[in-house]
């Protein structure tokens, strides 16, 4: 046994007047959750087998509103599916139109190392790329930039490896195994990729070449220092068959010490090549869309514009209070997010984490509120309030 956490979750959400979502659920929607992991671990020599066991429990309007819109691209998934990963880990215990009872793992691997290779198969988590906030390189289960609690990825069943050479660089590849709607394995949906990641001088660099579903990616990024600033960014060319399709990310991160509190900023541009420019996000407009409106539904982009800008600082406000204030910002349509974070760890092994959204810009925009189906209503919502207590043992 090798610790956990217990997690209990608080979300508030409001929404305007005329967003769609008043019709299913009353403003403000309340939401709970329960999140209890064990990890479990056990090794010899070189081979290393891990298991997290996750128990969750929800209950809330976020259920009401996922059973009464299905398919909604804008409405999250409450309690992670297995439904098209290789290995079904997953089993809902009780599920009622508001809430779910689930218990999974997240992770269950085999690890065999040596001097200079790593072999890992099973459900695991893999990062890639050098965006700070939008990741156009990492599509296996990237977080949302607006995520809050970034702490775990959701683990994918993969088979991955790592060979460190003599001077630091390093190729790692890996090979996710998935099931298609029929529920049968396919390498139609897989994805095989290799990343190789290496040092000029005191700069690094990443190349990339994969596979994922139908599309061919290659990509090149690298970490590089400016002055007193780190510069990092990706570039990705994604080859649909029907269209190649560039994006970017780009980022300026400096720490300074202002007001005598240690203070570091972010400021990153996102340029998303699914994305749409002009500012449309009618329904109309998502269907003539399609490749957009897949790698949102498969949780790889969680961007509708073309254009952002995000900027973000972590201020230390005490040894143990953090707080990071965050701006969103779509240059398409110019709507934002704007988000208040606070990381107070009151006791040993207590964290208290705390953020509230505003989401700002007329009817039609991204964050205003995207057009639905429906003359005069709207996919809007409003003040947003993330509240969570965890206990770490």
């Amino acid at each position: 046994f090798k610790g956990g956490h217990a997690k209990y979750l608080f979300l508030l959400n409001t929404f305007p007047d005329d967003s769609i979502f008043r019709d299913v659920v009353d403003s403000p929607a309340i939401d709970q959750f329960g999140d209890l992991r064990l990890k479990f671990g056990w090794g010899k020599e070189r081979v290393k087998l891990a298991a997290d066991y996750q128990l969750l429990a929800g209950k809330g309007d976020g259920f009401i509103l996922a059973s009464s819109l299905p398919g909604n691209i804008l409405v999250q998934e409450r309690i992670p599916s297995d439904r098209f990963r290789l290995m079904d880990l997953t089993h809902v215990i009780s599920e009622n139109s508001d809430s779910t009872v689930a218990h999974r793992l997240d992770r269950l691997y085999v690890d065999i190392t040596t001097t200079r290779a790593v072999a890992r198969i099973g459900r695991q988590a893999v990062s890639w790329g050098n965006g700070l906030i939008y990741t156009p390189m990492d599509f296996f289960n990237p977080f949302d930039p607006a995520a809050v609690d970034k702490e775990y990825k959701t683990g994918d069943d993969m088979v991955y490896g790592q060979y460190l050479r003599d001077n630091g660089d390093d190729l790692q590849a890996v090979w996710v195994i998935r099931r298609d709607a029929s529920g049968d394995v396919s390498s139609d949906v897989d994805s095989i990729a290799a990343k190789y990641h290496g040092f000029a001088g005191d700069r690094e660099f990443d190349l990339l070449i994969a596979q994922h579903f139908d599309d061919d990616i290659l990509g090149v990024g690298g970490i590089s220092n400016v002055g007193g600033a780190v510069w990092r960014g990706d570039i990705t060319l994604t080859d649909t068959q029907t269209d190649r399709v560039f994006s970017l990310v780009t980022s300026l991160s400096y720490s300074w010490i202002g007001w005598n509190k240690n203070t570091s900023g972010i400021l990153e541009y996102f340029y998303n090549g699914f994305g749409i420019d002009d500012g449309n996000y009618s329904p109309a407009a998502l269907a003539a869309n399609p490749d957009l409106v897949e790698r949102i539904v498969r949780g790889e982009l969680f961007t509708l514009g073309r254009n952002y800008v995000a900027a973000s600082a972590l201020i230390e406000m005490t040894p143990l209070w953090l707080l990071t204030p965050n701006a969103f910002i779509n240059l398409s349509d110019g709507s934002m997010l704007a988000q208040l974070v606070s990381s107070y760890d009151f006791k040993q092994n207590w964290q208290l984490l705390a953020a509230l959204g505003i989401p700002l810009g007329p009817s039609g925009t991204e964050f205003g509120g995207i057009e639905s189906s429906l003359p005069g209503k709207t996919f809007s919502t409003g003040l947003n309030l993330f509240v969570q207590l965890a206990w770490y043992f």
